[in-house]
């Protein structure tokens, strides 16, 4: 990392005053991650382990790999032929950079932020005249680095060449480290080039759509940040071009241009790019009160929910195309379910959560979180998955050339957006609403939020995941009547997912408590929150408790790879069986009345609670875990055993 200094003379840190104004087009807000600290035993190592290890890892990376050079190759500095094997190579720098400054504002760190502004430098440098970016055309438009692009020698007319992809990865960056630290030197690149789009795209210029979907959200910051509305009309341009007969091919259902993006009900096509697509829509259609938009996003996520989400929050069934499958293609040695898919998904069901306040899009979100999306990366933060298969025979080569977690790949993607993604997370804890504050998510934390006017100090105590006991202290300012609103887990209410595409065996047995300063409450849930409205003094205290237990899940007979099967939860965590454990591990089964118990294991994969059978010696552990200790077998769904 420090070696990059040599490739520069000075770097010049150019800050400003932070402007605030944003138009979020959302009736709630989101409690931005400064006003929320960490103090959880689950997230909280995670979050440091990406500021100490995985950030250092992926610029080391970056540099070794001549994502760098890149720039300054293209921005003449030094000679070369273009460096890397993808078009958007450049992104695995703008994500790391989102992702450290992130990182920035829960964990200050000046050597880290010179770093950064020393690399928005050399960024700088690659920038051409007119404020285009895309280095490997600059470079040598003729001569792709993937065989998939057309060279043309023109911009813009590749949609394999990601340059837009790349234009929106940065945009992402460029506001996150504007919002982080206040300085411009990022952000006056993006607007640049973001002013070059302008001018270049819409009505009566170039009328086609992105290859790769991700600059309409990237457009809609910088929107938020500027107030510059050319920059929220190309947003929405571009998804209108999506489906019209145009010069660019995209591929058709396969990059979501077989019809208007309005006229969609269907989830097809490339899962991260789809995914990254409904994001920008919901944003649209809160921004415009659009209900052609709002129609067609509600109609996709019914299908996803209902047809073609994995059980660990996974989502797209095939490897060829990184695709979604038909309806109710869902099979398990074979499931890609992408990593870059699991993080789009928790961007689009936020977008929804704050668009509607209903709480089952955090219930996808929390599924999401603990399963299928931190399985993703491994316990000593430097090997990934880039697919996330839910069963695995111990040889089948499903994760890009191995049948375990890689360092890196030549397409990076999925541990850059891992960098970018998880230092974000307290940023998902709380919202607000007029005088209501929305407690999402269980983790321990301090937080400070806006209540009309008036700062309210909480303070969430708890050991979930891996119990269900929560406390809040709540210490307002001074006496205010406002409405506390706990999101009671789906998998309390007997939900393993929203939608009706699994269901657990029987109903939970453990009662829900909820006592405010220790006197219990008949607390009703309202809307899959428990809402408890007074007035509010310092010292105010609430005690939530969520009976965990072993469930026992099925999936809808119409997916054929779950039929006659069941998986194992407990709380928020799906589980799974590895070979490492289970001496017979062919032979397992479960019987749907099957007694099984928790047993606390702080010593094994970084502290667990494992669920062992209580009249066997089967052992299981959290999916998110698995494969961090040697290649072996795996398998989340289980046989029926005969009750015979």
């Amino acid at each position: 990392m420090k070696n990059l200094y040599l490739l520069l003379i000075i770097i010049i840190a150019i800050s400003c005053k932070k402007n605030t104004s944003t138009q979020t087009g959302y009736p709630i807000k989101q409690v931005e991650i400064r006003s929320v600290i960490l103090t959880d035993n689950f997230w909280l190592p995670r979050i440091k382990q990406i500021q100490e290890v995985t950030i250092p890892f992926a610029f080391n990376k970056c540099e070794e790999e001549g994502r760098m050079e890149s720039f300054l190759i293209a921005g003449g500095v030094k000679e070369g032929k273009v460096c890397g094997k993808m078009p958007f190579d450049d992104t695995d720098l703008y994500k790391t950079i989102e992702g450290a400054s992130y990182s920035l504002i829960s964990n200050p760190d000046p050597e880290l932020d010179a770093y950064i502004d020393s690399i928005i430098e050399i960024i700088n440098i690659g920038q051409e005249d007119d404020g285009y970016l895309t280095t490997w055309f600059t470079i040598d438009p003729m001569n792709p680095p993937a065989w998939w692009v057309s060279p043309s020698g023109k911009r813009w007319l590749n949609p394999g060449g990601h340059e837009l992809y790349n234009s929106g990865h940065m945009f992402e960056a460029a506001a996150a480290h504007y919002w982080a630290t206040g300085k411009r030197n990022f952000l006056d690149i993006a607007l640049k080039n973001a002013d070059l789009l302008v001018k270049d795209f819409g009505p009566g210029k170039l009328e086609i759509p992105p290859g790769h979907q991700i600059v309409e959200t990237g457009l809609i910051k910088l929107y938020q940040i500027t107030n510059k509305k050319e920059y929220l009309e190309l947003a929405k341009f571009f998804l209108d071009q999506r489906g019209k007969d145009t010069t660019i091919n995209l591929g058709g259902a396969y990059a979501q241009d077989h019809i208007p993006v309005i006229e969609q009900k269907e989830a097809v096509g490339h899962a991260v790019r789809a995914l990254y697509m409904y994001a920008g829509m919901t944003d649209i259609a809160a921004m415009y009160n659009d209900s052609a938009y709002l129609n067609a996003v509600n109609a996709i996520w019914n299908n996803v929910i209902n047809k073609k989400i994995y059980i660990t929050g996974g989502l797209g069934a095939r490897h060829e195309g990184e695709s979604f499958g038909d309806n109710y293609e869902l099979p398990n040695l074979t499931a890609y379910c992408e990593t870059c898919a699991a993080i789009g998904s928790v961007y689009w069901n936020y977008r929804l959560f704050l668009l509607t306040g209903d709480p089952k899009y955090i219930d996808v979100i929390e599924k999401t979180m603990y399963n299928g999306l931190i399985s993703g990366i491994s316990l000593d933060g430097i090997k990934f998955f880039y697919p996330n298969a839910l069963e695995s025979d111990g040889e089948y080569k499903f994760n890009h050339g191995a049948a375990t977690r890689q360092p890196w790949f030549d397409c990076t993607c999925c541990p850059t957006n891992l960098i970018r993604f998880i230092p974000s997370i307290p940023s998902l804890v709380y919202a607000t609403q007029e005088d209501n504050v929305f407690v999402n998510l269980y983790m321990s934390n301090k937080t400070k939020v806006n209540i009309n006017g008036q700062v309210v100090e909480i303070i969430q105590e708890t050991e979930y995941p891996l119990n269900g006991n929560i406390q809040l202290t709540v210490n307002p300012e001074k006496k205010k009547k406002f409405t506390v609103k706990l999101r009671v887990p789906g998998w309390f209410q007997n939900k393993p997912l929203p939608g009706n595409l699994y269901q657990y065996i029987g109903d939970i047995e453990g009662k829900m408590v909820v006592k405010l300063n220790d006197e219990e409450l008949n607390a009703e849930v309202n809307n899959g929150y428990i809402e408890l409205s007074k007035k509010w003094e310092k010292g105010d205290k609430i005690e939530v408790i969520f009976p965990m237990e072993v469930r026992k899940v099925i999936a809808d007979e119409k997916v054929v790879d779950d039929q006659n099967k069941i998986a194992l939860e407990y709380g928020p965590f799906v589980y799974c069986a590895e070979e490492i454990d289970n001496i017979e591990f062919d032979q397992i089964a479960i019987s749907e009345n099957q007694d099984f118990k928790i047993e606390e294991k702080p010593d094994i994969l970084g502290g667990i609670n494992i669920i062992t059978p209580a009249d066997e010696k089967n052992v299981y552990v959290p999916y998110y875990a698995w494969s961090n200790r040697g290649v072996g077998k795996m398998k989340v769904w289980f046989q029926v055993k005969s009750e015979n």
